[in-house]
């Protein structure tokens, strides 16, 4: 397995506070990364951080295979494109001229170029509009575009969804899974809209007030929020007797009363049957299946 990026303990501290508290994460080359947090959980400070706009106050990181330890990963960032907060553009121009700017900047001067990614987000047909007359969606747009300029191996993205309007957010996750697909870039990407990330990440980092609580890929966060029959039962030991006498029944006891049953949810009946055949109360049996959302709400607030 490669990874692309991974940081030992990284820590950002502004004064008596930690923005970001030791955080270790490992991101594999080709992954959309996901990472949640609420506002001010630290989710912008980390980004900052590994696009090389921050320098962090401990900790280590590895960019490329290039290290902070010896200092060559400055070479690393040359690699990294990143939309974070607001796209730095001007106004008064048009959507070629800002991306001209910027290819110069890396010493591009090819119209075709320029083109290329403006199609790539779909904004080759906006002319010599201004951007100041762009939507947000299309702004975000035309930052995304600017933040593709130089073949970046990793591109990070901080809160490219926040504010726009149900046609804007498809057309930018749209985006991000075709530069993903087609030109093998690896993305980090930060939103606290759950929802519209549980759709394209492979791949999900949950902070909270600058830790990291858990990382986990896409199949292990549908396994944790896969429908499952939950049973409530002051004696949890005794129904475990029963449920494995039925056999073929995968279940987890998550705390003194309740036990979850992974598979066969469609068999309630006959376990509650053979529950109460074994004088076991049930105090509650159901379905029960949970969003991105919940299980992200759940997780904060067992770490408060």
């Amino acid at each position: 397995m490669e990874y692309i990026l991974k940081t030992n303990l990284l820590t950002k501290q502004f004064k008596q506070q930690k923005a970001v508290d030791g955080i270790s994460i490992q991101i594999e080359r080709g992954a959309i990364y996901g990472l949640i947090g609420r506002n001010g959980a630290g989710k912008t400070t980390f980004l900052r951080m590994i696009s090389g706009l921050a320098k962090p106050t401990s900790g280590e990181m590895e960019l490329m295979d290039m290290s902070s330890a010896n200092g060559k990963i400055n070479t690393a960032f040359e690699r990294v494109g990143c939309l974070i907060e607001q796209p730095g553009i001007y106004k008064n121009m048009n959507a070629f001229e800002n991306l001209k700017l910027k290819a110069m900047c890396c010493g591009v001067h090819s119209k075709d170029y320029i083109n290329q990614k403006l199609a790539l987000v779909g904004l080759d047909y906006v002319g010599k509009k201004a951007v100041g007359n762009f939507s947000l969606g299309m702004k975000q747009r035309l930052g995304i575009a600017m933040a593709m300029v130089g073949e970046p191996d990793l591109l990070v993205l901080d809160e490219p969804i926040n504010g726009l309007d149900p046609q804007g957010i498809i057309e930018v996750r749209d985006i991000i899974q075709k530069i993903n697909h087609e030109q093998n870039v690896t993305i980090v990407i930060s939103s606290h809209i759950l929802e519209e990330l549980s759709k394209i990440a492979t791949h999900y980092g949950i902070i909270n007030n600058g830790k990291l609580l858990e990382q986990l890929s896409r199949s292990e966060l549908m396994d944790k929020c896969a429908e499952r029959l939950e049973i409530v039962t002051d004696t949890p030991e005794q129904a475990c007797v029963v449920l494995d006498e039925l056999g073929g029944i995968s279940y987890k006891v998550v705390d003194k009363q309740t036990i979850h049953v992974l598979n066969r949810v469609e068999d309630s009946a006959l376990i509650n049957a053979n529950l109460s055949k074994a004088g076991i109360p049930v105090q509650s049996m159901g379905r029960k299946n949970e969003s991105l959302e919940d299980y992200f709400i759940e997780l904060i607030s067992k770490a408060n």
